[in-house]
């Protein structure tokens, strides 16, 4: 069993319309890239962990393998909520600190250009008279009636309930993260979109569910990123070159929902978050004050706000304290989503737990150009999908 595992290699494509790539182009064009930028070829991989939500069923690590490289290693199909690429990522750890291969790849892939606003599917004609049928017999579906599972109002109420609790939100406080992480995107150029918005712009925009305008909603889209990981002992057999740039795995957590007592509820954003945070910290043997940057799933500007708080980059209730210091903006204390985040990087949703995961590797490499966060040694990259699914992975840079 290999105690450590390393990011080799890792790339991700342009995020946004990609009209003339299809599934497995995008899919191919990240895969490649990773294992050009570790320096290994598909004949040193042995399990490809391959994440797509859309098209789950159709095989998408097989149709990878046809085009670069089909070496009958084992394939994992991966379809985890947005959680997906983060899934994906931690099967291929799972298989190398296993001892069952000494590298591994995850790629994470997803055609959404075009899709609109996802629901949580949860929603089912009424009649005047119920009757108990199914599955879902003694369960009346919750949107509509104690709230909703359509993913701009789940988040909107998130936020929202934060607010009530703790206070000091307003409209303007989240118009104003969403101002941050457009204001990053003008540094990426793999991001989907690269524009600045004043906050005048973002808060007089289209509103898609209170408090939350378009400009602060996730851009769904196009993309693919994948990753090479590679056991330490075999790590240490490569080129000097290769082990610089490696990138230490110090934390790979996937949490679901914890039990609840109560039976029709709003779905819980915060509790898994915070669980997976608590175990990741504990496994790299840091803590947040020793984060160079993070990562997190921004979905909404009412969900960065409420995973300030879940990954504890500030006292429990302290989020509002926390964004009003500075300290999240790319020259603060604590920057957060530097890429420009879901709302301006995008958000093609199999792909987003390894890109997030891709540009903090970049900065901890010092690679990361105008956008680069000084000394950075340590990031923590997080997605959550609704269902729900948590993935949490810490980074550290290799040691000189």
């Amino acid at each position: 069993m290999s105690d450590d595992v390393w990011i080799l290699g890792i790339h991700m494509t342009r995020f946004g319309k990609h009209p003339d790539a299809d599934l497995i182009d995008l899919a191919s064009e990240a895969a490649l890239g990773a294992l050009a930028d570790g320096g290994v070829t598909m004949a040193d991989v042995g399990v490809l962990a391959a994440g797509n939500l859309m098209q789950a069923s159709s095989g998408v690590g097989q149709q990878l393998q046809k085009q670069i490289g089909q070496t009958g290693i084992p394939v994992y199909n991966v379809a985890n909520a947005c959680a997906t690429g983060a899934t994906a990522l931690r099967t291929a750890i799972m298989a190398v600190r296993a001892g069952e291969c000494d590298v591994g790849m995850a790629v994470g892939v997803e055609k959404l250009s075009g899709a609109g606003l996802l629901a949580g599917g949860s929603r089912r004609p009424d009649s005047a008279t119920w009757e108990p049928h199914g599955r879902y017999g003694a369960v009346a579906a919750i949107d509509g009636r104690i709230g909703t599972e359509i993913m701009p109002g789940v988040f909107a109420q998130v936020g929202m309930e934060y607010g009530h609790r703790h206070g000091g939100t307003s409209f303007e406080l989240f118009a104003r993260i969403s101002e941050k992480n457009h204001a990053h995107s003008t540094l990426n150029p793999l991001a989907s979109y690269q524009k600045r918005f004043t906050l005048e712009e973002i808060m007089g925009d289209i509103m898609i569910a209170y408090p939350n305008t378009r400009p602060m909603c996730s851009a769904n889209c196009d993309g693919a990123a994948a990753a090479v990981v590679i056991s330490d002992a075999a790590l240490k057999r490569l080129s000097g070159e290769q082990q610089r740039r490696a990138v230490k795995i110090s934390a790979s957590v996937l949490t679901s929902d914890p039990w609840t007592e109560g039976c029709q509820v709003l779905p819980d954003v915060n509790t898994l978050t915070r669980n997976a945070a608590a175990t990741a910290y504990e496994q790299a043997g840091v803590g947040p004050d020793d984060l160079d940057l993070v990562e997190l799933h921004d979905c909404f500007a009412t969900a960065e706000l409420v995973h300030y708080d879940n990954l504890m980059l500030c006292e429990e209730g302290g989020a509002v304290d926390l964004f009003e210091s500075g300290a999240t903006w790319r020259d603060g204390r604590m920057p957060v989503n530097v890429s420009g985040g879901l709302q301006s990087k995008g958000h093609p949703i199999a792909a987003t737990g390894v890109a997030n995961v891709w540009e903090v590797a970049t900065h901890l490499r010092g690679e990361a150009g105008d956008r680069q966060i000084e000394g950075a040694r340590v990031g923590l990259a997080h997605v959550i999908g609704l269902g729900s699914a948590c993935g949490v992975h810490i980074l550290e840079k290799a040691a000189a």
